[in-house]
């Protein structure tokens, strides 16, 4: 018996070695043949130049320094001649001495308006008469350099830039060989590929082993997951504070953009001041209505500045109309402890990974409470989809203030969330008087129903909707609140005995609240007003409010808005989003369920009574009900953004969670028993519960294989949207524009292997 045991796991370790051997196979065959392929293809190029310098346009000139000037864009052009040995032609950037040289003259210059060099500009390249496609290149990613140009004859390279810009490049070569890359980045990619099929496919081991977060190894692994983003968070975090520089941009004419928002709010507080020290000029404090776009306008015409960008301004001070709790307690002690300016972009991704730590708390908390007998490849499936459906990619991506207060508050909320469904507990307190119970509902832990209402009132001093959230304990505690009416109805217990749980709700709720509401009175006379009516933005914001004729679109765009794909890197694009009349636009790639498919089967969960959610029902169709008043909330009051999207996308992604639970795994009985006492009756139960007991045993039924597969595409589809959608020219802090470096080098992994 052992021995045949022994060579049965001899052979499975045989067969998972040589899939593995293979899956590596793959990705390098990929890697030198398909990436490579230009290589390969450019083999037999003579490498022939007709010339050290290219013919010039009459729209180009090269100036003293050797860089090139676009005159007239439309006679701007390099050309020269290729001998169709090559499918490739390269673009020369000038040396690093040269580029140093025409910036030190620059900044030695008085010439104001003197353009500074680029690096990067877009080319169209035409060979013998016939237009190529428009690329984009950029000499901080050598591969990108590298462009399409098939044929022979005369080439005509098009510097498609404004009149004015200077571009640092001297020549483009014809007739190039392309040199071989390994790209190590490519490869772990395609590496991780494979790791996430390999632990999502249908008949993965993860789905025979059951999701138990008490066991150490399950522990052990979740550290050892989260500690890859948690050794990039400190790398960057480390970066972002070793390099950290004042973020305050000005143009004369034009507004003052200062991204240092929150130092100053932590600056205020450590003086004990309500307004920030920043200059208010005498024209804009005298003026009659200083929230006026014409009036503003007027004065940046007539050279009045600093004219704050986005900053609360209200009788004769600035202030930040975000909340004060995110510069409380990181901003004000690093401060005190440095003496310098915590950066917004450390915060706001040390945050960020506070809360995709708190999200997996709170996701796998959940699936034991409504389907205990999930498996750990769901568990992970389901995660990886409320972390996608919440935008994390978007509060990863763009890193200034404004996304400070979502992840602020996505933190604090799925802590106080996590704590809430654990004070429905069966261990042993620490002290008897911990516990509380009325009737015969289910005893709470009283001080996890206070730290859970701490954490949800300090939304109110990062982003005020998740406030809202604290409605959900009237779903999650009905059992309790119905009990504890019984109780004093009958007089069955004290009115003391029975108010031990509100209030130890209610006292830390308002421990909270008061010193954030007393902070609004200081500053704006009332404990709800935060300033955002006297910001200075794009519109009156004292008498702004999305037009009705708008309030429609506005909530299907948030929804519903199309993916629009195109031919070329990315291969997405900013969607449209045309109103009748004007209102408040960030550009966005899609609504939330065409960003999220998945997420559709929220809407599901009404119609699926005979769903068993083991009395979490309540709380989950309350989470997509404030959702939906949410979206009308933002919408009527914020107009269209990205980010807003943040306020209510995770609670509908935690209402989705048990519907595409149940297609993976099907219904959540005490099948196991039904298994062991009585394996007849298991194949006449239902497909669902047929497949449930069919899974522990190692065995997968067609249909719940097909689910299984039609859920892991679909997630994957979401993580491949969501790194796309970084890439996206157009969007609001464009990679392209941000680090060109960056987007330049991927896009060069596709763009040498397009027709």
């Amino acid at each position: 018996m052992r021995v045949s045991r022994r060579r049965r796991l001899g052979r499975a370790a045989k067969r998972r070695i040589a899939v593995v051997a293979l899956a590596l196979a793959a990705v390098l065959l990929v890697e030198c043949a398909v990436f490579n392929l230009p290589f390969w293809r450019s083999l037999g190029a003579s490498t022939d130049t007709n010339a050290a310098y290219n013919t010039l346009g009459p729209g180009l000139t090269r100036d003293e320094d050797g860089l090139l000037t676009v005159t007239d864009p439309t006679q701007a052009y390099l050309r020269l001649t290729a001998d169709g040995t090559s499918d490739y032609l390269r673009l020369d950037p000038v040396s690093d001495e040269v580029l140093e040289q025409a910036l030190q003259r620059l900044a030695e210059s008085d010439d104001e308006e003197a353009a500074v060099p680029r690096t990067s500009m877009r080319v169209r390249v035409d060979v013998a008469g016939e237009s190529g496609r428009t690329a984009s290149v950029s000499s901080d990613a050598p591969r990108s350099l590298i462009v399409k140009a098939v044929g022979a004859g005369d080439v005509r390279v098009w510097i498609q830039e404004a009149k004015g810009t200077r571009v640092a490049f001297e020549a483009a070569r014809a007739n190039v060989r392309v040199p071989f890359e390994f790209n190590m980045a490519r490869v772990a990619v395609m590496l991780a590929v494979l790791a996430l099929v390999a632990v999502w496919r249908p008949r993965s081991r993860l789905w025979r082993v059951p999701l138990d977060p008490s066991r150490l190894s399950q522990r052990v692994g979740f550290i050892a997951v989260m500690a890859v983003p948690a050794a990039i968070t400190a790398v960057s975090v480390a970066a972002q504070i070793a390099y950290a520089s004042p973020l305050t941009f000005h143009t004369d004419g034009n507004y003052t953009y200062d991204f240092d928002q929150y130092a100053h709010v932590a600056d205020s507080l450590i003086a004990g001041r309500t307004w920030l020290d920043l200059d208010v000029p005498d024209a804009l404090a005298s003026a009659d209505n200083p929230y006026d776009v014409t009036q503003r306008e007027e004065l940046l015409a007539q050279g009045v500045s600093p004219i704050y960008w986005d900053y609360a301004f209200y009788e004769g001070h600035w202030y930040s109309y975000f909340g004060v709790l995110p510069a409380a307690l990181l901003f004000v002690p690093f401060r005190l402890f440095t003496g310098r300016m915590l950066p917004t972009a450390a915060a706001e991704q040390l945050l960020a990974f506070t809360f995709i730590v708190c999200a997996r708390l709170l996701v796998v908390r959940l699936i034991r409470r409504i389907a205990p007998h999930t498996s750990l490849a769901a568990a992970s499936m389901m995660v990886t989809m409320v972390l996608i459906g919440a935008q994390t990619g978007y509060l990863l991506f763009r890193t200034n203030f404004y996304q400070v207060p979502f992840v602020a508050s996505l933190t604090l909320t799925c802590l106080g969330l996590w704590f809430w469904l654990g004070a429905d507990t069966s261990k042993r307190p620490l002290r008897p008087a911990d516990r509380w119970q009325a009737g015969d509902a289910k005893p709470l832990s009283l001080p996890r129903l206070a730290a859970g209402a701490l954490c949800i009132a300090a939304n109110f001093g990062c982003r005020p909707t998740f406030a809202l959230t604290a409605l959900l304990a009237f779903p999650l505690f009905w059992p309790q609140i119905r009990a504890m009416v019984a109780d004093l109805r009958a007089r069955r217990t004290s009115v003391g005995a029975a108010l031990r749980a509100p209030l130890a709700m209610i006292i830390p709720a308002a421990v909270v609240l008061a010193p954030l509401m007393a902070w609004n009175i200081a500053r704006f006379g009332s404990p709800l007003d935060f300033g955002n009516a006297y910001q200075i933005t794009v519109a009156d914001m004292t008498r702004y409010a999305t037009p009705w004729a708008d309030m429609p679109l506005v909530v299907g765009y948030y929804l519903f808005l199309p993916l629009r794909f195109t031919e070329s890197f990315p291969f997405l694009a900013v969607s449209p989003a045309p109103m009748p009349e004007w209102s408040y636009y960030e550009p966005m790639v899609g609504g939330l369920f065409c960003l999220c498919p998945l997420l559709l089967a929220a809407l599901l969960l009404p119609f699926m009574r005979r769903l068993e959610l083991r009395g979490y029902r309540p709380f989950l169709l309350t989470c997509l009900a404030l959702a939906a008043a949410l979206t009308v909330f933002d919408s009527a009051v914020a107009g269209l953004g990205w980010r807003y999207m943040a306020d209510f996308a995770w609670m509908v992604a935690l209402a989705a969670l048990p519907v595409v639970l149940r297609a993976i795994n099907g219904r959540q009985k005490r099948a196991a028993d039904v298994l062991l006492t009585e394996p007849a009756v298991v194949p006449n139960t239902g497909l669902g519960v047929a497949n449930v007991e069919a899974s522990a045993a190692g065995v997968v039924t067609p249909a719940r294989w097909l689910a299984r597969v039609v859920v892991m595409l679909l997630l994957m589809w979401m993580l491949l949207v969501a790194v796309v959608s970084c890439f996206v020219v157009g969007r609001s802090d464009a990679l392209i524009a941000n680090n060109a470096g960056l987007f330049h080098e991927v896009q060069s992994w596709f763009s040498l292997l397009m027709d």
